[in-house]
């Protein structure tokens, strides 16, 4: 089972801002995947990437850009860290 946020948003914020909105709150997160390919440890997405895999110490957060903002997507429910972790996320994209 997982848990699925949807943050609206007129623009999507870049990922050095949420990386550094993350770490801040912290929760540093290192993105894994982007547009279902494997990321280099130092890889920031482009601009107009579709879909990032995000590795928190808690566990991953799939991001999804929609037309309306982000979904985020983790899988299981009853982690405290990952249920903070998400939370992080959502305060993140959400600015």
């Amino acid at each position: 089972m997982g848990v699925e946020r949807v943050v609206t948003a007129a623009t999507v914020p870049d990922w050095p801002t949420v990386a550094a909105r993350l770490t801040a709150a912290g929760f540093p997160a290192a993105v894994r995947m982007i547009d279902g390919l494997p990321a280099f440890p130092d890889e920031e997405p482009s601009t107009d990437w579709r879909e990032l895999r995000l590795s928190l110490a808690a566990g991953m957060v799939t991001v999804h850009r929609t037309a309306v903002g982000v979904r985020l997507v983790t899988w299981g429910t009853d982690d405290p860290g990952l249920s903070a972790a998400l939370n992080a996320c959502e305060r993140a994209w959400s600015g």
